[in-house]
């Protein structure tokens, strides 16, 4: 298994209006109201299609500022199972999108979160199964708050190790209370894993029962002791492979550019902490979006 980095359409009770509009136009999503609902059914589209980029000066975009092609286009498949890389499209340079909201957004603007086992639901669209390298008892489910691009506070969920789920807690409140943003934040579901890669998703997810990436050994998110946050705006960089594919802008990290995270951050800070390890840190490669317990 490797990793895929797409974006999935998740389709919900409480998502938001999907009117496309012109570049330059506004439309933001008005936030429902309620309380945090662990329980959301997802659905997975279809494989995208493998067309060409986009060119056109005017990208029509959805009402959380997302051009309508985001995570529909599938990119030729390279040697070793990744997708080629392209230059980052301009839509997504500066990306800044509005958060769908997969779980109700929190009552208040205080840092709310849950701690639990895994519903029978949530477990039943992620990638968990029995012969991954941890039980299932030893996991546990999350859902923080966070903040959006937007400015709004939203609900996230995620599945973690449950000997670590307390430090993860910790983590985010620090990150919610610096203000740092995320865009979304949901379980993978395991038919991620076999689409075709698109390279343009931004999904902040933990436990993912897959390989490392380039590797055959488990990852440390197949045991719930990794997080990857906003993988676009912070890839997975070494030698002519990038991770997403379309997000060479970001290996850049001199860019003054909303969700990086950078050395003394509020992520590197909150994880360290905790005596969780950074992969921006690594000599080898760069991974930017990763942060794990045993550093690896």
């Amino acid at each position: 298994m490797r990793v895929r980095f797409v974006s999935v359409l998740l389709v919900v009770a409480c998502s938001g209006p999907s009117t496309a509009v012109s570049a330059g136009s506004t439309a933001s999503p008005t936030p429902t109201q309620g309380i945090t609902v662990p329980n959301v059914p997802t659905t997975v589209p279809s494989a995208p299609t493998t067309i060409a980029m986009p060119t056109t000066s005017t990208p029509l975009l959805d009402a959380y500022g997302r051009p309508v092609w985001l995570g529909t286009i599938a990119l030729p498949v390279q040697e070793g199972g990744f997708g080629e890389v392209q230059p980052t499209p301009p839509e997504l340079t500066g990306r800044a999108f509005g958060t769908v909201d997969l779980l109700l957004p929190p009552l208040s603007a205080t840092f709310a979160s849950t701690i639990g086992s895994i519903p029978d639901d949530v477990l039943a669209r992620s990638t968990w199964t029995s012969d991954c390298p941890v039980a299932v008892e030893d996991l546990a489910y999350v859902t923080v708050s966070h903040l959006g691009f937007d400015g709004l506070a939203h609900t996230g969920e995620l599945i973690v190790n449950r000997a670590v789920a307390d430090d993860i807690v910790s983590v985010f409140a620090a990150l919610y209370e610096a203000r740092y943003p995320v865009e979304e934040m949901r379980v993978v579901a395991a038919p991620e894993l076999d689409l075709p890669p698109t390279g343009d998703g931004n999904n902040t997810t933990a436990f993912v029962c897959r390989a490392a990436t380039g590797g055959t050994k488990w990852s440390q998110h197949a045991y719930g002791l990794a997080i990857d946050i906003n993988p676009f705006q912070n890839p997975y960089w070494k030698g002519d492979l990038v991770l997403p594919e379309l997000a060479s802008y970001y290996t850049d990290r001199e860019l003054a550019a909303p969700g990086l995270i950078t050395s003394g951050g509020a992520a590197d800070t909150a994880f360290a902490l905790i005596g969780w390890g950074w992969g921006g840190n690594w000599r080898s490669l760069k991974d930017w979006m990763h942060f794990s317990q045993n550093g690896n």
